[in-house]
């Protein structure tokens, strides 16, 4: 008994040595799945621009500051491409404001009817010049998005009239007049509102900004005939996938967690659709029958949704049909209006195999900035210092200089624009 007591007191005291190594360990652990999680340690830097050297590319990159300084992102939270990503997904921005417009309606030759909202600049452009941006958002998005409110609300404050295009389907409560929805590339409506903005205002010159899935569409819009390039001064494009196709087969992966963005957003999709479930089954015109909206129930993909929706909208035989004919990458080599492609190296939507499009595109034509940031994920591009984002985004500034570069450049720089088409001409 005495020895046992003995034995007990020479361990004794190595005991809260051990428990206070195991929760160091603990607590080291945890520091450091933060660490990665939060990716921390990555370091701030400027976004890498691939282009041509030419004369526009040169003022482009002199006159906007915030395509050649470092972003840097919340410190807390802001080097997470997830992060950035959920919290565009749930907020979109913070402290949005409220820009006030006018909501447009254009009936389709298909019986369809195309909205869009118009806000007018509330001062004039530092060129003196009438200029309207024609605006495309993301995914079944529309112009009452808080990160489109944000980006109209800056842009009509430096002088842009804002035309934002509502994806057909898209808006709450509004009926569909025809038995179809907007789909990855179609870009019908798009260029109805293009169309009633020249109409509409004869002397306005036009920036064309495109959001995600709106990315494909403005490009693929453009490089479909070149006269929809006609009053055009630039275009932009942010975090679009470029090929629907390899975008879809990245899309099964589960690095990235891309897999359950996919589950989420086809959950999204499926609600929107069914949303207008009687629609489709009542109109006498449509291609979508009850078995498919069965389908459409158990569907778990965008895939899937694609395959049993979405092609049929346009009467795709196949859905590598669907996506061959609608993605912009077969189009965007004839786009010769100054392009800017942005994405973001941490984008969790977009494979990194799909960024050598834009980055051979601007290799290749003299009319093409491809802007790469480290941070960012899709969408967010949040600025602020450690913890609370601010209310403008890096992306919302990037935009807007860019769009004044050109519009400045193509001002006051008659000589130089000859020369530029005397470039692109050597080019072709």
């Amino acid at each position: 008994m005495a020895l046992s007591h003995i034995e007990v007191h020479s361990y004794g005291p190595d005991l809260p040595a051990v428990f206070d190594g195991m929760k160091l360990a603990a607590v080291a652990a945890v520091l450091y799945v933060i660490v990665r999680c939060l990716n921390l340690n990555s370091p701030t830097a400027p976004p890498q621009t691939t282009y041509q050297d030419t004369l526009l590319s040169r003022y482009v990159l002199k006159s906007c500051p915030t395509l050649t300084r470092e972003y840097i992102p919340p410190l807390l939270w802001g080097k997470s491409g997830h992060l950035q990503t959920a919290l565009y997904g749930k907020m979109g921005r913070v402290n949005t404001p409220t820009p006030c417009g006018v909501r447009k309606f254009i009936p389709m030759q298909d019986g369809a009817t195309a909205t869009f909202d118009l806000f007018e600049p509330v001062k004039s452009h530092s060129t003196e010049d009438d200029i309207t941006m024609v605006i495309c958002p993301g995914i079944g998005n529309h112009s009452e998005q808080n990160y489109v409110r944000t980006f109209v609300d800056y842009s009509q404050r430096n002088g842009y009239r804002c035309a934002v295009l509502n994806h057909l389907g898209a808006l709450p409560n509004v009926e569909l007049t025809s038995p179809r929805m907007f789909t990855y590339g179609c870009t019908w409506e798009f260029g109805a509102m293009v169309g009633h903005i020249r109409r509409s205002f004869p002397q306005t010159q036009l920036v064309v900004v495109g959001f995600s899935l709106g990315g494909n569409i403005v490009c693929k819009f453009l490089g479909e005939n070149q006269s929809n390039q006609d009053g055009v001064l630039c275009c932009i494009s942010i975090c679009q996938g470029y090929s629907a196709l390899r975008a879809q087969e990245t899309f099964l992966q589960w690095d990235q967690c891309r897999r359950l963005y996919n589950f989420v957003l086809a959950d999204k999709m499926k609600k929107l659709i069914l949303s207008h479930r009687r629609s489709f089954l009542s109109m006498a015109s449509s291609r979508i029958d009850a078995t498919d909206v069965n389908r459409l129930l158990t569907a778990t993909s965008l895939l899937q949704i694609d395959d049993t929706i979405m092609r049929k909208f346009h009467s795709h035989s196949s859905l590598r049909e669907y996506y061959e004919k609608e993605s912009c990458v077969h189009y965007i080599h004839k786009v010769h209006v100054p392009l800017l492609l942005i994405n973001s190296m941490d984008d969790p939507l977009v494979h990194h195999s799909l960024l050598a499009i834009p980055h051979t595109l601007a290799e290749k034509l003299p009319n093409v900035i491809f802007a790469l940031t480290q941070h960012g994920g899709h969408m967010g591009f949040f600025e602020g210092a450690v913890l609370f984002p601010e209310p403008l985004s890096w992306l919302d500034k990037v935009i807007v200089e860019y769009s004044d570069s050109i519009c400045h450049w193509r001002k006051n720089s008659c000589s130089n624009r000859t020369i530029l088409d005397a470039d692109w001409k050597e080019d072709w």
